[in-house]
């Protein structure tokens, strides 16, 4: 896994523009937080499947469907992980996402928000295709003016007006 940091413009250090004028791509950052919670959530499943199944199955024979549980939502997470866009530009009709450095980008507007105090984001996106998606967003993972922006457009669930 490969951790995303810092900005793909370095303008935005400085606060201003790129040079065409318009707002600089910001790269989202790997988010330790959403790591940790990830991580405690795979372990306490595992250990629950155990807890359940070795008083009918025994200790040892818990074991390998534990593990399978473990493979399960451990494979799901990093794949999950890989779906997220890397890095989001804030433009007058929405956002511009892109998966990959060298990738096209894909519009999408923000319809609504819900947050978790200072910590997450959930934004619902709605793409070209008008299906609402979800962006999960933690404040770790963009600088901190930036995060509260974006949860400013998610509430006033509205695109842009930069």
């Amino acid at each position: 896994m490969t951790s995303h940091l810092g900005t793909a413009d370095p303008a935005h250090f400085a606060g201003s523009a790129s040079p065409d004028g318009s707002p600089p791509r910001i790269a989202l950052r790997c988010s330790l937080t959403l790591r940790w919670v990830t991580a405690a959530f795979i372990l306490i499943a595992a250990a629950t499947v155990v807890a359940c199944a070795a008083p009918r199955l025994g200790v040892w024979l818990a074991f390998p469907p534990a593990l399978a549980v473990f493979a399960l939502l451990a494979i799901s997470a990093l794949a999950w992980e890989r779906r997220q866009p890397r890095e989001l530009k804030i433009g007058a009709n929405g956002l511009s996402l892109w998966k990959e450095a060298g990738g096209a980008p894909v519009q999408a507007r923000i319809t609504g928000c819900s947050q978790w105090s200072d910590r997450l984001l959930i934004l619902a996106l709605a793409g070209e295709s008008g299906r609402l998606n979800p962006l999960f967003i933690a404040a770790d993972a963009l600088p901190a003016d930036v995060f509260r922006e974006l949860s400013v457009l998610g509430r006033r669930g509205s695109p842009t007006s930069l």
